[in-house]
């Protein structure tokens, strides 16, 4: 079992910043992809970025040159650094860790970005 406590949603008008924070109840050398998934009413969970144990990232191409994945070993934490946020970018945004094929969810947390 894996539980996943995510923090740093909110409100921000367009062109701010966030960061959003992962942190993991094991090791996170354990878990073989740490990701980041957005979801709005009415449409399905979609994939943001990914990181993997060896350090490699996915950032999809909507943000991409926008958001950063990151991870800090020692604290067992990955970060999903928001840049240039627009309205389109608000969503519950959901941190997810596999292991061993099997999907781990965080509770979510609501980011909101305002024109």
């Amino acid at each position: 079992q894996v539980q996943l406590v995510e923090s740093g949603g909110g409100l921000v008008q367009a062109g701010g910043s966030l960061r959003l924070s992962c942190t993991t109840s094991r090791s996170i050398w354990s878990i073989n992809r740490m990701a980041w998934y957005r979801q709005v009413p009415g449409k399905q969970r979609g994939l943001v970025a990914h990181i993997t144990t060896g350090g490699g990232t996915f950032l999809v191409d909507s943000v991409k040159g926008r958001f950063t994945i990151s991870r800090d070993n020692a604290k067992n934490t990955v970060y999903l650094q928001m840049n240039s946020l627009k309205p389109e970018d608000t969503a519950v945004y959901y941190c997810n860790g596999v292991v061993n094929s099997a999907n781990y969810w965080g509770q979510g947390t609501q980011v909101t970005v305002s024109s």
